[in-house]
């Protein structure tokens, strides 16, 4: 029995609520459980300095954690002057998903910036991020299309995230703290509304685990970002 008595492809209470930031360009509030993360993105009317001249825009991101997002407060990363690896590592793979599934030339020579705050942590924060991020860059895209600053919207996809892993030697899906924390592995996966996959992170944290279990965690992802496309579809409705 899981921690949290879900079934072992249960997801937790998904919920997105769009248009929450008032000045940004597009936003959503992201809960998956008890981990909320808010997504906001920003239209920035000039490419990064690198990619000037070659007709085509960029999506990138960065993450934070509120202080206390988790039991104890975690400082700031600002007051450091530089994010650590972690937070590095999560923010540019939120821009690699994003990226996957935009046509970036089709976005002109203009850049996005995601910004993925997570106001309270229990696991998962990079899988809702993603998640959240895809809704926020959406509605940026259709506030520019409405106001003909791009033609049509380039996203051509639909892209979310999900956490699965072996806990007391059985594969489940969406890995909530009490469960992530003692994981035996723990995977990270990336996956398009059609199927196709972005990205996988799978991690032996106590053992290591073998192809076939590579697998379940892999079909308990497809099915879990189904879900996640739908509840997607769903808020934009």
């Amino acid at each position: 029995m899981r921690p949290s008595k879900r079934a072992f492809d249960e997801m937790r209470p998904v919920s997105f609520e769009r248009g929450v930031a008032r000045y940004a360009e597009g936003s959503c509030l992201v809960k998956f459980g008890s981990t909320h993360v808010l997504c906001t993105a920003t239209l920035e009317d000039k490419p990064p300095p690198w990619l000037r001249g070659q007709g085509r825009g960029w999506v990138t991101a960065e993450y934070a954690m509120l202080p206390r997002a988790t039991h104890t407060r975690t400082k700031r990363e600002s007051t450091s002057g530089k994010p650590s690896g972690r937070t590095q590592e999560i923010q540019r793979l939120i821009g690699r998903s994003l990226r996957a599934v935009t046509n970036l030339p089709q976005l002109g020579e203009r850049q996005i910036m995601i910004d993925c705050d997570v106001i309270q942590a229990d696991g998962g924060t990079r899988t809702a991020s993603i998640t959240g991020a895809w809704l926020a860059l959406r509605d940026c895209f259709e506030w520019m299309r409405s106001r003909s600053i791009i033609k049509e919207n380039p996203l051509r996809d639909h892209v979310a995230a999900v956490s699965c892993g072996i806990f007391n030697g059985k594969p489940i899906t969406d890995l909530d703290y009490a469960e992530d924390s003692t994981a035996q592995t723990d995977a990270n996966f990336v996956i398009t509304g059609s199927g196709g996959l972005v990205e996988i992170q799978a991690t032996a944290e106590v053992s290591v685990f073998s192809p076939q279990e590579l697998q379940s965690l892999l079909e308990l992802a497809q099915k879990g970002v189904a879900d996640l496309v739908a509840l997607q579809k769903a808020a934009l409705a």
